[in-house]
C-alpha cells in the first residue's frame, strides 16, 4: 500500500464523491437513507479536513511557499464545510432544510476537490519528491489513527486554523 500523500488525499476524495453520489441517488422520500449516509459524510470528512489541515497543509505551505495562497483559500473552503458539517451533525434528516443544506455542502466539497485534485496537487507533485510525499503519507496515516470522526469531538482543527488565520 502506498503512502504517498496525494494517492491517499485522492482516495479519500474518490471515497467521499461516493457517498455524495449515493445521496444523491437516495431520492426525495429516502428521509432514514439520506440520514444514514449524511452519518458517513460527516465522518469521513471530519477525518479527511482533518488529515489535510494538521498534515498536508502545513508541510506543503513550509515545503512550497509559492502555494501559500492557494493553501489558504483550502483552509476557508473547509471552515464552510466544517460549519455545514456542524450544523447537518445536529439536524434530523425530516428538518425541511436538511436535503438542501447537504446539497450545498457537496457542491462545495466537489468543487474543493476539484481545485485541489487539477491545481495544486499537480504543482505539490512537481515541487516535491516521491520520498516527501511518502513521508507526509506516512504521518497522515499515523493521524489517521487518531483523526475525529464527527464535529463534536474535540480537535486541534480550530487550533490550527486560527492559527493559520491569525
Amino acid at each position: 500500500m502506498t503512502t504517498d500523500a496525494i494517492v491517499l488525499l485522492r482516495d479519500d476524495h474518490k471515497a467521499i464523491r461516493k457517498l455524495f453520489r449515493e445521496f444523491e441517488k437516495a431520492g426525495e422520500d429516502a428521509t432514514q437513507t439520506k440520514g444514514k449516509v449524511v452519518k458517513k459524510i460527516i465522518e469521513a470528512l471530519t477525518v479527511h479536513t482533518y488529515l489535510e489541515n494538521e498534515c498536508m497543509y502545513p508541510e506543503v505551505r513550509k515545503l512550497v511557499p509559492e502555494l501559500e495562497d492557494d493553501i489558504l483559500e483550502s483552509y476557508e473552503e473547509h471552515h464552510v464545510a466544517d460549519v455545514l458539517v456542524t450544523e447537518l451533525s445536529t439536524m434530523k434528516p425530516d428538518d425541511e432544510h436538511f436535503t438542501a443544506k447537504t446539497t450545498v455542502l457537496i457542491e462545495n466539497v466537489d468543487h474543493h476537490i476539484d481545485e485541489e485534485e487539477n491545481e495544486w496537487f499537480p504543482k505539490v507533485r512537481e515541487s516535491l519528491g516521491r520520498k516527501q510525499l511518502q513521508e507526509i503519507g506516512a504521518r497522515m496515516q499515523e493521524l489517521r489513527k487518531k483523526a475525529p470522526t464527527s464535529p463534536a469531538q474535540p480537535s486541534a482543527l480550530k487550533k490550527t486554523v486560527d492559527a493559520v488565520l491569525a
